[in-house]
């Protein structure tokens, strides 16, 4: 089976906007997460969902330039632009990746992939009940799965929200939600790029933690903020927008 990361990447962002763009250490945010998913040898390819608003253009000029591949779809409907991003790339299998997650773990998505294709699923993530900090998400997809959940509903809140379709019809749809392992099991902690204090909190982690190792991991994340709690009140208190 063919297996593709799709980010879902826009420079719109009402909280941060162009925070794929904003830049520690001389990377951009998108940038850092790419390099991750590069490092990750289970991707047949590599694919960024973004808009076709002309405030992406800025956006597309990057990828362009870092020679990544892209597809421009509908800004408000990301359920119909990230099935046909997987249809142009020939995916049978999605791995959708937020930009709001640029230091994302590798090992944990790798994890994740091999349990997909060992188990009988059709959706699998670790976010669906929080146990990982955020930043951190990962979902699994079939895109047969992702195109029979397209076709049964019209909701403005589904189209906005790729897979929640399937998450509220665990009847319809065979599910499997991953709990972090005990030294991973920190959903108190934040390194998801939403507002201006994430982006304080994620530029002193990959100050601190680059130096050490290029590809840290989600454990030295937590040890980091664990050992720095002056750091990692400073997003404590944001309040996530979920998706209902």
């Amino acid at each position: 089976m063919k297996i593709v990361a799709i980010i879902e990447a826009r420079t719109g962002s009402s909280r941060l906007p162009g925070k794929v763009l904003l830049e520690c250490n001389n990377k951009s945010m998108i940038e850092r997460l790419l390099i991750r998913l590069q490092s990750v040898d289970l991707f047949d390819d590599i694919i960024v969902a973004t808009t076709k608003n002309s405030l992406d253009d800025r956006f597309v000029e990057l990828l362009n330039s870092l020679g990544i591949k892209y597809f421009r779809g509908d800004e408000e409907n990301v359920f119909d632009r990230v099935i046909k991003c997987a249809e142009f790339t020939g995916a049978q299998v999605i791995v959708e990746i937020s930009g709001d997650c640029p230091i994302i773990d590798p090992k944990i998505i790798k994890e994740m992939i091999k349990l997909f294709l060992s188990t009988d699923v059709d959706y699998l993530s670790n976010c669906e009940t929080p146990t990982y900090p955020l930043g951190m998400a990962v979902e699994i997809i079939s895109l047969e799965a992702l195109k029979k959940s397209y076709s049964m509903t019209t909701s403005k809140l589904d189209r906005e929200h790729v897979t929640l379709h399937i998450r509220k019809n665990p009847s319809i749809f065979k599910i499997l939600n991953v709990t972090a392992p005990e030294n991973l099991y920190h959903p108190e902690l934040s390194v998801t790029l939403d507002e201006p204090s994430d982006f304080t909190v994620i530029s002193n982690v990959i100050h601190y933690l680059e130096p050490l190792d290029s590809l840290f991991d989600c454990e030295q994340i937590i040890n980091f903020l664990i050992e720095n709690p002056q750091i990692a009140k400073l997003n404590s208190s944001v309040i996530r927008k979920g998706d209902t």
